[in-house]
């Protein structure tokens, strides 16, 4: 699975292009007072204007083994890094063969970027924002997380992920490629209290050659 467009909305598009530049060293190919349009790797990141919702969303960023800590002390002169336990800011995800951290942007999305060491990505030149693959997960909350699991199963032809036991608020569906994280309402966001609340999100992704378009 991989997620080709990812839309998303936010209150302030001004601070978010601010703020994309200084922290994650990207800049918009097109922006109106409507919409901001990011690339990220093969991945094309948009939001778009809402009017005092302030939506919150979880998503993630794949990157190379290789530029795992660049990005990590790059993006942490930038902005605070989240803690996932005292003392520690990186996530080591045994069964997922991962590593990743985790930091919040100007509308308190809870971004993480993320290497998944069985892709074998790897990237020769300097650190840059080049290097960044694609968005490679992205959140879905939902009052009813194995009927959401079962429907994406059902209607898009993705697979439970393998590495991650489903359970009943908490599923995830795809592959290391690509994974839509399927959360119950008012859980928190790993590594935050935050409660996870559902907002409009637009998803396009391929998955075994056809493309797949989602409203959530």
């Amino acid at each position: 699975m991989n997620i080709i467009e990812l839309e998303l909305l936010s209150d302030d598009l001004s601070e978010t292009q601010k703020f994309y530049k200084r922290v994650l060293g990207l800049e918009p190919f097109s922006s109106t007072k409507e919409s901001l349009y990011f690339k990220i790797g093969y991945t094309k990141l948009i939001f778009r204007k809402s009017e005092n919702l302030k939506p919150v969303y979880h998503f993630a960023i794949d990157l190379p083994g290789n530029r795992f800590f660049d990005t990590h002390n790059f993006v942490k002169q930038q902005v605070p890094i989240l803690p996932v336990e005292p003392d520690n800011d990186i996530s080591n995800f045994t069964n997922w063969d991962a590593k990743s951290f985790y930091f919040k942007d100007n509308n308190d999305n809870i971004l993480e970027f993320i290497t998944r060491y069985p892709n074998r990505a790897y990237y020769e030149p300097p650190f840059s924002s080049k290097c960044y693959i694609s968005i490679s997960e992205i959140g879905f909350v939902t009052k009813n997380v194995p009927e959401l699991a079962d429907a994406l199963v059902a209607k898009f032809g993705l697979p439970i992920y393998h590495r991650q036991p489903r359970s009943e608020n908490f599923t995830v569906v795809g592959d290391d490629e690509g994974l839509i994280i399927a959360v119950s309402k008012g859980r928190d966001w790993y590594p935050t209290q935050v409660k996870a609340q559902s907002f409009r999100t637009r998803v396009l992704f391929l998955n075994q050659g056809a493309v797949c378009h989602i409203i959530q």
